[in-house]
């Protein structure tokens, strides 16, 4: 048997030093050094030579193509996600989300639709196999074919897997399992790390598609070395508020599609439920025009989202006036509400600002500058800026209101849902309009402000 020995890996990238120290000397983190133990000489768990076979030496375009063969889920939203069209067969997609989203719930539905044309198997190391057939029931899937394995041990589950030959497997969680060459704990660093790549190196070489589900840190990011994020293909986030009844999967990372993209579920009793015009869920038509509300036509991927943002402008009682965002950037707000009193004189100096996008739906992008603004000048001022507005749009510190990408799209999908006028950059204004709507092209804040709020 091969000696053990300790060293201490970082939680963040996954270098390891013989030695404890309070910065990781590969990162420059600070306390995210963790003691483990690792045999001296481990025993290597195969080479990947390809889908082809063995390796050899080749002009790039003599390389086969497969077709860019994938495996379509049956859920058009997690498909859209993925790529469009399913996964990528030999491809590892990463998920996670906070405990109770819905990861185990939508992996589960999804493979009961794969199971009526290829083979999958289900691997859980957390639950029993018990409990995995009382959800399946629960939810009322036809899993007749998918094969469970409740199993924590990675070399076990590699055999297991070269037995079936599933087209998709799925491993729920990372940080349950473990291999038998390491001596630590499993949810360790170096665990996590080496039971992730024998697992990667099974897929790649079987050309099975495998879902590898992962927990999150207090901080809502992926538990374990920062390493296991660049092995795997395909990085998905489930995102929802746990008091709404949307859940939403985002690609971080996506070596087949497009990042940022996202597919919207509704969390219902017999499980998830696709919605395929989202844009009509997260915007309110109100009977009557309130203060403080503006729709933004936003962009997730290639899909152009139609969402409310409500802005509340009040009176401040303490010196340090509150800026509260949920779903934006905080900064980016405090940025805003300076060019606003710089470039239109208006001041918000003494007054608290919150701003919130209806519906748990988080806004990366900066298109949604515009919107910010103009729903927290309509909210201080008491004016509503109607109900068939819709505002896309960004600010630069010089006032300028800069173009933004697809603004094409998001006009049609602002048409197709009814509205009548929309105030976007001069930039993005169409050369030829496909729609009867009323653009309003604006090339500074203040032209903005006097062409809604008068």
């Amino acid at each position: 048997m091969s000696r053990t020995r300790s060293v201490f890996s970082c939680i963040e990238c996954g270098g390891q030093s013989p030695k404890w120290s309070g910065q990781c000397p590969g990162c420059g983190a600070w306390n995210t050094l963790v003691e483990s133990a690792v045999p001296d000489a481990p025993p290597r768990g195969g080479r990947f030579t390809g889908l082809s076979g063995e390796s050899t030496v080749q002009p790039l375009t003599d390389v086969p193509i497969q077709g860019n063969a994938r495996i379509g889920s049956g859920l058009a939203e997690l498909d859209r996600v993925l790529g469009g069209g399913g996964m990528v067969a030999g491809s590892v997609a990463l998920i996670g989300g906070d405990p109770g989203i819905g990861k185990s719930t939508l992996l589960l539905q999804a493979l009961a639709v794969i199971s009526r044309d290829a083979p999958v198997l289900y691997v859980t190391g957390e639950e029993s196999a018990q409990q995995v057939a009382l959800r399946a029931q629960r939810l009322g899937v036809q899993a007749d074919a998918v094969r469970l394995l409740a199993e924590n041990r990675v070399e076990s589950i590699i055999a297991h897997a070269r037995t079936e030959q599933p087209a998709v497997m799925v491993v729920d969680s990372i940080q349950t399992v473990y291999t038998e060459i390491l001596q630590s704990a499993p949810g360790s660093v170096a665990q996590v790390r080496e039971s992730a790549a024998q697992l990667v190196r099974h897929a790649k070489q079987a050309g099975s598609g495998l879902f590898l589900v992962g927990h999150v840190t207090k901080e809502g990011a992926l538990a374990g070395p920062r390493v296991l994020e660049h092995m795997v293909d395909t990085v998905l986030y489930f995102e929802g508020d746990g008091a709404s009844q949307f859940r939403m999967i985002r690609a971080i990372k996506n070596r087949f599609g497009a990042v940022n993209e996202i597919g919207v579920f509704l969390m219902t009793e017999s499980g998830l439920r696709e919605v395929g015009n989202p844009s009509a869920m997260f915007i309110s038509r109100q009977a009557d025009m309130i203060p403080g509300s503006v729709v933004l036509a936003t962009q997730e991927g290639t899909r152009p989202l139609l969402v409310e943002v409500q802005a509340l402008v009040d009176d401040s009682h303490s010196s340090n006036p509150r800026r509260v965002c949920v779903g934006l950037d905080q900064n980016r707000l405090a940025m805003l509400l300076a060019v606003l009193h710089r470039h239109a004189g208006i001041a918000m100096f003494d007054q608290d600002v919150f701003v919130n996008v209806v519906g748990g739906v988080r806004v990366l992008e900066p298109a949604a500058d515009l919107a910010v603004l103009l729903a927290s000048v309509s909210s201080m001022r008491g004016r509503p800026l109607g109900k068939d507005l819709v505002v896309f749009g960004e600010i630069g510190l010089a006032g300028e209101i800069r173009p933004v990408q697809r603004g094409q799209e998001r006009i049609r999908e602002a048409a197709k849902l009814g509205f009548r006028r929309a105030v976007l950059p001069a930039a993005n204004m169409p050369r030829k309009p496909d729609s009867d709507m009323e653009l309003i092209p604006v090339r500074r804040v203040e032209e903005a402000l006097e062409a809604v709020i008068r």
